[in-house]
């Protein structure tokens, strides 16, 4: 594996669209016990049925910490790969590599810098230096060339494209002091049309309510394919989500592509209010310099942090009334795809959701 000194446009590689075909995915195990509550054993459980939907679909392999090997391979099924992959925390849309491909199915990773969620400015944990190595890892598992960024910061949850030139993101994470506050908008753009050869970058305002990633694009905004994007959505005026998703979808639905398309908006409404109980706080243990989990707290929960694997999609339930019209709402939009609903209430404790915990690789 070499380290490149070039950037992807210059070299002819973009970063294809995650409903285009897939080679298949990686997943890290959950295990750190001031994030997953009790030892991370129930995450451990919500993990192992992700991986069993997603292994319907494509090829899964999860990353384990040496200590937890054992366990992962009995939870895990046969047809599972496990590999050891040593990590700080199991959220691989963000830490891993981001794949780019070229027209004659090359395959090469962008390693950006990781800082969980923000450094010492308001990052989640510390430390993360076993997180900022799993890009490179993941690289050397896949036999492939890298590009490595060591200044600048960036998590694949941030990001969304469309495979034909465009990208959205938020000001609230890419503009956020903790990671690139040396850069301007502009140059943070910039950076981003060569690494993942982009034309057009759509700028979002605000992700999820009360997201403790500063507002991922991911759990509020996808590519259901070029000219179309799903919207997290509430009716409800009251919520503070609906001022944020309002402002997003007038932007939306004011953009063109880079193709120059109008966008078609498909609103998916998010689920009631979910609020870590009692039982749930008292569960993860309480450790200086990284995030409590405090009971009543709201969590980011929306059906937008799904994963659209080959042939499925798999999403995350919250035992909410919204979780049927979830699902059919993703069944029209994807209708070649088998729709698969996993409860992932631990999931979102931890502070992410399906889409967080996988990172594709593409079809070469």
């Amino acid at each position: 594996m070499k380290t490149l000194n070039s950037t992807p446009k210059k070299d002819g590689f973009r970063m294809p669209g995650e409903f285009e075909a897939h080679k298949g995915v990686y997943i890290l195990w959950p295990q750190r016990p001031d994030n997953w509550r009790n030892g991370g054993k129930p995450a451990q459980k919500t993990f192992v049925e992700v991986a069993k939907a997603i292994s319907q679909f494509e090829h899964v392999t999860v990353g384990v910490n040496d200590d937890q090997y054992d366990n992962a391979c009995q939870m895990l099924p046969s047809n599972v790969e496990v590999v050891e992959i040593s990590n700080n925390d199991s959220w691989i849309r963000d830490c891993g590599a981001t794949f780019v491909k070229n027209d004659k199915g090359t395959l090469r990773a962008v390693d950006w810098t990781f800082n969980a969620w923000g450094g010492l400015v308001d990052g989640l944990y510390f430390p993360w230096d076993k997180d900022d190595r799993v890009a490179h890892k993941m690289a050397e598992l896949e036999h492939v060339d890298r590009y490595r960024l060591n200044d600048f910061i960036l998590e694949g949850g941030s990001i969304h494209v469309d495979g034909e030139g465009t990208l959205i993101a938020t000001e609230e994470c890419l503009l956020s002091k903790g990671r690139n506050a040396q850069l301007s908008k502009e140059q943070i753009e910039e950076i981003l049309k060569e690494y993942l050869n982009l034309d057009k970058v759509i700028w979002l305002k605000r992700g999820i309510y009360n997201d403790e990633t500063n507002g991922h694009v991911d759990n509020i905004a996808n590519f259901v394919k070029p000219g179309e994007v799903v919207l997290a959505w509430t009716d409800d005026k009251s919520d503070p989500q609906y001022e944020i998703s309002k402002e997003n979808l007038d932007i939306l639905e004011n953009a063109t592509d880079a193709k120059g398309r109008k966008l078609k908006v498909v609103k998916l409404h998010v689920p009631s209010p979910v609020l870590i109980t009692e039982e749930e706080s008292k569960g993860v243990d309480a450790v200086e310099g990284t995030l409590p989990r405090q009971e009543g707290d709201r969590l980011a929960a929306s059906y937008v942090n799904y994963y659209t694997a080959n042939g499925g999609i798999v999403f995350p339930t919250f035992n909410d009334p919204m979780d049927k019209e979830a699902e059919k709402t993703l069944a029209e939009l994807y209708p070649d795809r088998k729709i698969v609903g996993v409860s992932a209430r631990e999931i979102l404790l931890g502070g992410g959701n399906i889409h967080c915990i996988t990172q594709q690789i593409p079809q070469n």
